[in-house]
């Protein structure tokens, strides 16, 4: 659930960040998505809370800023059934963490079919870069990938507590990113009225993926949970592919086709 509705949202916060500046368009997406969990915790009472995840909520949110605006960023640039892919590999990073640190220990299956997914997901990414600026979105998304993955290991220590309070906390530190942007550029980057219903869509989207994965977290290894979060650009790469007709190589099919592997050797595995 927390990869088609990731997918679903980066898709949408791309193709808008073609329009408007990746900025203004992730502070828009995050207000919505505050309003969203804010009014999710006062209907669960979840607000009452102890305060144990604001740390890591604090961390994430950091993450997560730096993470998705150079994303948002190469998504403007390069073709988005690329650039998503290439991010998706920041599942490496809580994986890792999850191994070394964490000592988890998937099965045989599982761990044959992490590696098919990660694999998958490079092949799916396909050799289309080419050129000069090829290097501004492939920069970006080197950025997006070590701070997406530093802000899945975040999630997953935060909902140890509470994914849907480590998620509002998260949200409500990056508030604060938009009031201090809002006061030195004294502008909300061209967003009009008009925009307002599809930053909604994208906040909620996101938000709701964003407490999805966290749940997934509490509920088995951080190691399966992150890989099989990490399949959102198979959505992203699906939607770019059907609405903006991007062109996909036989390797990036191939991809998908290791990457759907993947997923069942994880999921069926444990």
């Amino acid at each position: 659930m927390s990869a088609i509705m990731w997918g679903t949202s980066d898709f949408m916060g791309g193709k808008m960040s073609r329009r408007r500046p990746a900025l203004a368009v992730y502070l828009g997406a995050q207000a919505f998505g505050f309003i969203g969990l804010i009014t999710a915790g006062v209907v669960t009472g979840a607000l009452s809370t102890s305060p144990g995840y604001w740390p890591w909520a604090i961390a994430g949110s950091i993450a997560g800023v730096v993470g998705m605006y150079s994303f948002y960023q190469a998504l403007a640039l390069g073709p988005m059934g690329i650039v998503s892919p290439l991010v998706a590999l920041a599942v490496v990073i809580p994986v890792g963490f999850a191994l070394l640190l964490l000592g988890e220990k998937p099965t045989s299956l599982q761990a044959i079919g992490i590696v098919a997914a990660i694999t998958g997901v490079l092949l799916a990414s396909g050799p289309e870069l080419t050129g000069a600026e090829s290097l501004k979105p492939l920069i970006y998304s080197a950025v997006a990938l070590v701070f997406f993955g530093v802000m899945f290991i975040t999630i997953a220590e935060g909902s140890k507590t509470s994914a849907l309070m480590t998620m509002t906390g998260m949200r409500a530190t990056s508030l604060v990113f938009i009031v201090i942007a809002l006061l030195m550029f004294r502008t909300a980057g061209g967003i009009t009225v008009r925009d307002l219903p599809a930053l909604a869509v994208i906040g909620l989207v996101d938000a709701a993926a964003n407490v999805t994965y966290g749940v997934a977290t509490t509920m088995g290894l951080l190691s399966t949970a992150a890989v099989l979060g990490s399949l959102y650009p198979v959505a992203t790469a699906i939607l770019a592919a059907v609405i903006l007709k991007e062109r996909l190589r036989p390797v990036q099919y191939a991809g998908v086709a290791v990457t759907m592997l993947g997923v069942v050797l994880v999921s069926t595995g444990g």
